[in-house]
């Protein structure tokens, strides 16, 4: 099981896109946990989540660069399809990739607290 955890100043906010717009289901959430409030995000049966916390006393503030990625492998031309329509449905627009290697055959959303997500429509080669 991989946990991602990044703090936030965002955590409504985070919670529409991840759960939303993603697709994520909410897996836990609490408030005033030792001075922190945080959400837990994951895929059904997926071997990873995310979790945002919020300090009580702490502003977390934005992403540092634009190339700061969660890259999601889709092959499935349907799913990939899928999760880019999900994603503009409630309210995402595309992004341009920093990188352009990305938008060759994936699509970019930035996140509330401006860190990005790539769907890329092709399978890991390695």
């Amino acid at each position: 099981m991989l946990r991602v955890a990044r703090p936030t100043d965002n955590i409504d906010a985070l919670l529409h896109f991840y759960r939303d717009g993603m697709g994520f289901e909410l897996l836990s959430r609490f408030e005033a946990h030792n001075g922190f409030d945080g959400i837990i995000l994951g895929g059904s049966g997926a071997p990873y989540h995310l979790e945002f916390t919020r300090a009580h006393s702490h502003t977390a503030g934005r992403a540092p660069t634009k190339d700061n990625l969660l890259v999601f492998y889709l092959p499935d031309e349907t799913a990939y399809g899928q999760a880019r329509d999900r994603m503009e449905a409630v309210g995402y627009t595309p992004v341009k990739s920093f990188n352009p290697w990305w938008d060759a055959e994936g699509v970019t959303f930035e996140d509330p607290d401006g860190y990005r997500v790539v769907f890329y429509n092709d399978s890991w080669k390695r």
